[in-house]
């Protein structure tokens, strides 16, 4: 099955951390934590519904390695999941491993809820995708094991390409350009309502694709403080190119964010997108709104950059953590290994996911939806590891930096440097 979205949960503030670090009771959860002679783990549903047998592999060799230990695994919600776990981590009952976002480690681990883990008891630890090991890494030390990721790739119509003369998918951004060009040009005149590219104005990890092309950031650290830096030469370059992709190829409205892409896309009014593998699915699946009559009229291709190279994708992704509570540390520590190793990881390639190593992106099949997903991966990245940055995204200040652009409320520069003065404003909050 295609790769899920993650949905970003609300992380815990700093007090309620420290309360849970310091080992005072919040009560009772409605969640059961670890202890006694069991182990529990928190996963996310994409597990369940995904890959299972990589579920009931990884139990199976834990059993023949712990007898009598029972591995008990709750399936967790995105939209929920941190709130319960912030819940049982301010008493004293908590799981023994917990499923977080890549983007969603880093309060956790600066606040010490984490325990840290040598890295080097973990299989091709060497090898991880650095943009999943990143984020499991403070001050010298590891904190969490990447489990898999998901890159965001270009998504093509293929008998739209077909009917504008257009043999194969663009490899080049010249070729990109001369592509959209050409679509446009042979459905975009009969219907004004066609988008050779659909790019809304508030759908931000699309746009820092482009900044980080250009080598721009979104922030900074500098002598142990961070600061914005949209409004660098740089970052200003990428904007300006996305804003003038938007420009020419976008029909629709620029105040709004990509949450409806696949349905929108499924309305056939679309040639190219930007996405995640498992849209191209959803596209042509009435559950997600889409149509399917498209149904096998979806292909994907790695998104080239203006820089000459691919553009760099939002790495998405999991990294698997002990709280630093739990009761069985190195019994999760083992689950982990089993669970993340070489063996795990072809399970989960094999459900058409991104692996956590470098190594094995090469066995993700070239042709396949997600071959374009693994070729672009290389060059993935991920939010600032900065204390405050869950504060930058609550506060909205990219996407509305953003539809300011992209509706021509604001120049790119102008409205780079009110989000920095935004960003600085919160980034460094614990």
């Amino acid at each position: 099955m295609a790769l899920r979205p993650h949905r970003r949960s609300v992380i815990l503030g700093a007090l309620l951390l420290l309360t849970a670090v310091a080992g005072c009771s919040g009560g009772d959860a409605d969640e059961r934590g670890g202890g006694g002679d069991g182990l529990t783990v928190w996963l996310t549903v994409d597990a369940r519904e995904s890959w299972p047998e990589l579920v009931a592999s990884a139990n199976a060799r834990f059993a023949k390695k712990h007898p009598g230990v029972k591995v008990d695994v709750q399936y967790q919600q995105w939209t929920t999941k941190n709130q319960k776990l912030d819940a049982v981590l301010a008493g004293r009952n908590v799981p023994d491993v917990v499923e977080m976002g890549n983007s969603e480690t880093t309060n956790y681990i600066v606040n010490g809820a984490f325990a840290p883990l040598d890295p080097k008891s973990f299989d091709r630890s060497g090898q991880w995708l650095p943009a999943l090991a990143d984020a499991c890494r403070d001050d010298g030390r590891t904190y969490c094991v990447p489990y898999y990721a998901g890159a965001r790739v270009g998504v093509y119509r293929t008998d739209y390409f077909q009917r504008a003369g257009l043999t194969h998918a663009p490899r080049t951004y010249p070729e990109l350009i001369s592509s959209l060009d050409r679509l446009k040009k042979r459905f975009g005149a009969e219907d004004p309502g066609f988008s050779a590219f659909y790019m809304p104005g508030r759908y931000w990890y699309a746009a820092m694709g482009f900044v980080k092309d250009a080598g721009g950031e979104m922030a900074v650290e500098k002598d142990g403080r961070w600061q914005g830096a949209l409004s660098s030469p740089k970052s200003v370059a990428g904007l300006t190119a996305w804003k003038k992709l938007l420009d020419d190829y976008y029909v629709g409205d620029r105040a709004k964010d990509n949450g409806d892409q696949p349905a929108v896309v499924g309305q056939g009014k679309v040639g190219v997108f930007y996405g995640n593998t498992w849209e191209a699915a959803a596209a042509a699946d009435a559950r997600s709104g889409g149509d399917p009559r498209l149904k096998g009229k979806f292909a994907t291709f790695a998104f080239p950059g203006p820089s000459g190279q691919l553009l760099p994708p939002f790495l998405g992704g999991s990294t698997l953590a002990v709280p630093v509570k739990s009761k069985n540390q190195d019994l999760a520590n083992d689950w982990i290994r089993l669970f993340t190793d070489r063996e795990s990881q072809e399970r989960l390639i094999a459900a058409n996911t991104l692996p956590n190593n470098t190594v094995q992106l090469a066995d993700v099949a070239a042709g396949g939806i997600n071959g374009p997903a693994a070729q672009a991966a290389t060059r993935g990245w991920v939010t600032p590891f900065a204390p405050g940055w869950t504060s930058v995204e609550k506060s909205n200040v990219l996407p509305e930096m953003l539809e300011r652009i992209a509706t021509g409320k604001a120049s790119v520069a102008d409205a780079a440097r009110e989000a920095d003065r935004r960003i600085d404003a919160v980034i460094n909050e614990r």
